[in-house]
């Protein structure tokens, strides 16, 4: 079964220098970098425990009633949309524009709204927890807003002690926003 969230480095990496944008089909929605370690990690877990959440779910079913199962089968539908969604957040690209995924909410911008996106240095969210660090984020300064959204950071679930890591997305999404972004 192919995974495409692990294509993204691999690209990146098998590309020439010359080329910034390895990918083909640019269509498409794609982030790209993978995910880290921290992210997976805590997916993993969720999804550990919905199966056991699930296990119990099989038992109640069996020896209680069928909706007390029902009940507990659909918080382990729910565990498992969670840790899947949080899977999915990030940045993702295409040729439209960027779409950054949030765990409740997505943004999309098209390119022609994108006024800038740079690496600046600012206090960061450690984790995606109300503790902030200094470090760097990835931002985004839209035409039509005086607002700043961060996208990434690197001390964020999928860069945390992966400096290269964050380096390279942010420099293939600079990339990505050079080559759509109107002059």
């Amino acid at each position: 079964m192919p995974l495409p969230f692990l294509t993204a480095d691999r690209a990146f990496e098998a590309a020439e220098d010359d080329v910034a944008l390895p990918f083909d089909d640019r269509d498409r929605w794609r982030r790209p970098y993978r995910p880290g370690p921290w992210r997976v990690g805590m997916a993993a877990l969720w999804l550990l425990l919905a199966s056991y959440v699930l296990f119990a779910a099989v038992i109640i079913a069996l020896t209680g009633t069928p909706a007390e199962g029902g009940v507990v089968f659909g918080i382990a539908l729910v565990v498992i949309a969670a840790s899947l969604r949080l899977l999915r957040m990030g940045v993702w690209v295409s040729a439209r524009g960027l779409r950054h995924v949030g765990f409740f909410v997505t943004r999309t911008v098209p390119w022609d709204r994108v006024a800038a996106v740079r690496t600046v240095q600012q206090p960061v969210r450690w984790l995606g927890l109300p503790r902030t660090v200094q470090g760097e984020a990835l931002t985004l300064v839209r035409r039509d807003r005086q607002d700043v959204l961060a996208l990434l950071s690197s001390h964020g679930a999928d860069f945390l002690a992966r400096s290269a890591a964050f380096d390279r997305a942010a420099d293939s999404l600079e990339a990505w926003a050079d080559e759509y972004r109107p002059g």
